[in-house]
């Protein structure tokens, strides 16, 4: 099964960064908190784990993450540079895009073959 959460995270804004600010605390400390749910996953599938990073939309960056039992799973932050700052921190090597060598790595279980082939192979319907 996947497992899934949402890290909402504060960044600066393009006038901070101008006028020379110093970077959020509260940002700094939800990268960290973003940092220790990595560790936390990778620790609980296998020891180790490895990511890719997706644009999703407003400003918002997926972390895609494979453990090294194959499970797999995703959270969200709020800006590119604090996911990759997380990942760097949590000690996971990023991908560039997620086929190759790390989605042969993902292991899927009876519900998600179920619902990829839905009602062809006798699956959930979809109602």
């Amino acid at each position: 099964m996947a497992d899934n959460q949402q890290a909402d995270e504060q960044v600066t804004t393009a006038a901070d960064e101008s006028a020379g600010a110093k970077p959020d605390k509260r940002a700094e400390r939800r990268t960290a908190k973003l940092a220790k749910e990595i560790r936390a996953f990778a620790t609980s599938h296998g020891g180790s784990a490895e990511g890719q990073l997706a644009h999703i939309g407003r400003g918002r960056t997926r972390i895609a993450l494979v453990g090294a039992n194959g499970e797999w799973g995703a959270l969200v932050a709020e800006s590119y540079d604090s996911a990759k700052g997380a990942a760097e921190k949590a000690g996971v090597a990023l991908h560039d895009d997620f086929d190759g060598d790390i989605a042969a790595k993902v292991r899927t279980g009876p519900y998600e073959w179920s619902r990829m082939a839905g009602i062809q192979l006798g699956g959930p319907a979809n109602s």
